[in-house]
């Protein structure tokens, strides 16, 4: 028969596991942030769906400037070298189609929908 310590002990040990794992939901107010990569001429990952209030910060990893520019002008950056960020947060459900205006052959886009839909 084991002990009630070791019982006890595996019992938290479960549920300190369990706690772990469990995604938490974000406090009220919180911003909830998401990345996105500039690599090899390519925006990773090239759709992101998001919740209303994501921050979405794109990381320049490439060699060669980039930017990132939605096609109807609601945002842009500045031209980003190596290593440079840029971070937009959005707050309206709707899809966002963007592109390097330096490279327009670079796509990608950030849906936004709200939480259960």
């Amino acid at each position: 028969m084991m002990p009630k310590t070791a019982l006890l002990l595996g019992a938290l040990g479960a549920t300190a596991a369990l706690v772990a794992i469990v995604p938490q939901a974000p406090s009220a107010g919180a911003v909830n942030p998401a990345a996105i990569q500039i690599d090899n001429f390519h925006y990773s990952p090239a759709m992101l769906v998001v919740a209303p209030g994501t921050t979405v910060t794109w990381t320049n990893d490439d060699d060669s400037p980039h930017s990132v520019r939605e096609k109807d002008g609601k945002f842009k950056s500045a031209a980003l070298d190596t290593d440079d960020k840029f971070s937009q947060t959005f707050t309206a459900p709707g899809e966002y189609e963007y592109f390097c205006s330096i490279h327009p052959y670079m796509t990608g886009k950030i849906v936004v929908k709200p939480a259960g839909s």
